[in-house]
This record gives C-alpha cells, structure tokens and sequence, in this order.
C-alpha cells in the first residue's frame, strides 16, 4: 500500500479566522515599528513564524498595549464590526504624519450568516500610542463597510504563504520609503460599523491623512471568513532631502 501526502484544505471558523487576523495584525505592526525604527533594534526579538523570522517587541509597555488593543480588535472581528487598521506614523518634532499603514478588512457575506456576523454602518475609533508614553484611545466615523469572497476552503499553508508575502514586503519597504529624518511616535486608528461597541477609553480622532502622498500597494490574505488587503501612504521627501 502506497502512502499520499497532501497540503489538506479546511473550512476554518469564525473564531480560527479572527485568530489568524489578530495575529497577523500584531506581527505586522511589530515588522513597522522596527522597519521605520520606531523603537530601537534592541528592544526586538527574533521569533520564526510563518516559515519567516520576525521580530517582536521586547518592551514591556509596548507589548502590555499592543496585547490590550489586539484583545479589543478580537472582540470587534468576532462581531464583524471592522472595517480597517491604520498604523499611523507621526513625526515627534513637526507633528506631521508621514505614513498611514492600511489594512482594509472586509467580511464573506456567506459566511457572515453562517457565522451570525452583523452588518452595520461605519464608526472609526482610534487608539494612540504615543512612542511608548501615555496611550491615549480614540474613535470617530468613516468609511463602508465591504463585503469580501473567498471560494471553498484554504489550508493554513496556504494563507501563511500570503501572510509571508506581506510581511517580506514591510521588510523591503526601507528600499522605497523616504528616510525618517527625525523621532517617530505612532498610532493606531481602527475603523469600525457604527453599531460597534466601544468602550470608554477610546475617543474620537481625525483620520491622519497625508498630504502631497505617495501609495503603494501591498498583497492580500483570504481565510474562508476575511479578506485583508494592505497598502502603505506616504510623505513625499522635499526636493532638499532626495
């Protein structure tokens, strides 16, 4: 009798969807932080993780944040109340943004009602992390809420190789990214449906648009519930700094 090995396809859960969204969304915003040197090379640690090694904060104050704003977002997902995360990048000194990282989610509608997601209007909230001060929450109303599709099941080999692909491309974005000349800090904006709940701690903020930007488009990732699509805008350098 001969043996077969093959990649297996499943139906992953709501609940397996939001897991793996989460933990893309952290290990994303980590490759940022220090990608654009938000937070010094030595406060990171190298992890192997989709058939990649990453780095993950160290800082005590950072992960304590970033674990309480992922909590949220678990919360929200399962509700499918997300529309969008936004890491923002803020220049200490002038105050400017100078990078918006965006990661558009959208819902199966399909699998929507197989897994009682709700459909509502558009709220954005917003949570602020100025550089490891003082955290600040935040949240206001955009966007629309866009259905997603995903045909059949995928295997998690599969949604890892295009959550790889992602994570490569924030590793190679100092090659096309201007210089960040002075201190950074950064934010966190997550736009929600209007009827998401939001808890107190989080306040309303502008959206932190950039202008004279530049935008580019980075790859996408499907499970059988969530699409996330990624595109990082920035600040086009002054002639001066080319």
């Amino acid at each position: 009798m001969s043996a077969t090995t093959t990649d297996t396809k499943t139906i992953i859960t709501l609940k397996g969807s939001v897991a793996i969204v989460s933990e893309f969304f952290f290990t994303a915003i980590n490759s940022i932080l220090y990608q654009r040197g938000i937070y010094t090379p030595e406060t990171f640690r190298r992890e192997s993780k989709y058939g990649l090694t990453v780095l993950t904060t160290t800082d005590e104050g950072l992960l304590t944040y970033l674990n309480s704003v992922m909590e949220q977002m678990e919360n929200w997902l399962l509700n499918g109340n997300v529309q969008r995360l936004v890491v923002v990048v803020t220049g200490v000194d002038s105050g400017e943004t100078l990078e918006r990282w965006q990661f558009n989610v959208s819902v199966d509608k399909a699998a929507g009602k197989n897994h009682d997601i709700a459909e509502g209007g558009n709220n954005e909230n917003e949570e602020v992390n100025n550089g490891g001060g003082e955290n600040e929450q935040n949240d206001d109303t955009l966007g629309k809420k866009r259905g997603g599709s995903n045909n059949g099941g995928k295997s998690l080999k599969e949604i890892h190789n295009e959550i790889q692909a992602i994570i490569r491309q924030i590793t190679a974005s100092v090659t096309f990214l201007p210089l960040l000349n002075e201190p950074c800090s950064f934010d966190l904006l997550v736009y929600t449906d209007k009827d998401a709940v939001v808890p107190q701690k989080w306040e309303d903020s502008d959206p932190r648009y950039i202008m004279n930007s530049q935008n580019v488009k980075l790859r996408s990732f499907t499970t059988s519930v969530h699409k996330v699509e990624s595109m990082v805008t920035y600040k086009e350098a002054d002639e001066w700094e080319l």
